[in-house]
């Protein structure tokens, strides 16, 4: 087990949900943390909690690579280097591909795929220059599809697979490389999705079980945590989902496709009446946050 005492740890998200959960649990264990968000006002206020000397924040776009690498200079600058590196930042849209808003479509990809390329990007010099850890936050979505979700479905099947890659590149180099697998997490992006369109809630309650539970962000930072302590390749919560990885083969026949596609014809038409009332093909903190930080540079 790798000890997180005095490791510098880079995450991004870090100012809400799951990343600002983890960033926790890593300066109870005595890390340093480097926090990247949208939102200055949270990113404040995690810093005040967690304690300023341990903690660097910059208001930070993941699309916008030359203001990640600031980022890191600084993290380098202040604490000498880069151990462990958590791409965590993601959105998601709502919405068939027929009627989904392609500039929803394309910021989805711009955040979940490119965002950790650029994450990476920015930061592997020093964790190679640390013998570090990676750990590229996917999701169950990289393993079984969802109508409605096909941008965030190909996202997170794109950074596994980049996740996959890049463990091959940097390996000889002493560097791990992790991809984390969830299902539903009790986060804001479910929470305002389920709130958004009524017709999102209702397939995740009509999907098998297990597909149909909502785990807690706790236990989720508690998994996280645990995988970075084993610089492990993959993470699982609820740890069902490593089984579902191994089902993935059948989940694209038609056998494992049928309890989806019995609720489909019903309830994506509805996702998508509800998404054309509610005018917008994402979240409106996200649709908010992604207008007003275009171009954002650290702070």
């Amino acid at each position: 087990m790798m000890s997180l005492h005095g490791k510098v740890v880079f995450i991004t998200g870090g100012a809400r949900g799951i990343g600002a959960e983890v960033a926790r649990r890593l300066r109870n264990k005595g890390a340093r943390l480097v926090l990247t968000d949208l939102d200055q006002a949270e990113l404040a206020a995690v810093a005040a909690e967690l304690g300023e000397d341990r903690v660097l924040t910059a208001v930070a776009d993941v699309r916008d690579l030359p203001a990640m690498q600031a980022v890191a200079a600084k993290a380098v600058e202040r604490f000498g280097g880069i151990d462990v590196v958590v791409a965590n930042a993601g959105i998601a849209s709502y919405g068939s591909v027929l009627h989904v808003d392609p500039a929803a479509f394309k910021r989805v990809l711009d955040v979940n795929v490119l965002g950790v390329f650029h994450t990476v990007r920015a930061t592997l010099p020093s964790v190679i220059d640390r013998r570090g850890y990676v750990l590229i936050v996917s999701s169950l979505a990289a393993y079984a599809a969802a109508p409605g979700l096909a941008p965030y479905n190909a996202s997170k099947a794109g950074i596994e697979i980049f996740a996959n890659a890049l463990r091959l590149e940097v390996g000889y180099r002493d560097v791990s490389v992790g991809s984390a697998h969830m299902s539903w997490i009790d986060t804001a992006l479910v929470r305002d999705s389920k709130a958004d369109i009524p017709a999102f809630g209702e397939m995740i309650a009509r999907l098998p079980w297990p597909l149909n539970k909502t785990t807690t962000v706790d236990e989720c930072a508690d998994a996280l945590v645990k995988g970075i302590e084993g610089r492990r390749s993959r993470i699982y919560c609820p740890q069902w989902v490593g089984l579902v990885r191994w089902l993935k083969p059948v989940l694209s026949t038609p056998i494992g496709e049928f309890p989806i596609r019995r609720i489909t014809a019903e309830l994506l038409p509805r996702m998508d009446a509800e998404v054309a009332a509610l005018g917008r093909s994402m979240s409106a903190f996200n649709v908010e946050s992604l207008r007003e930080n275009q171009g954002s540079t650290p702070g």
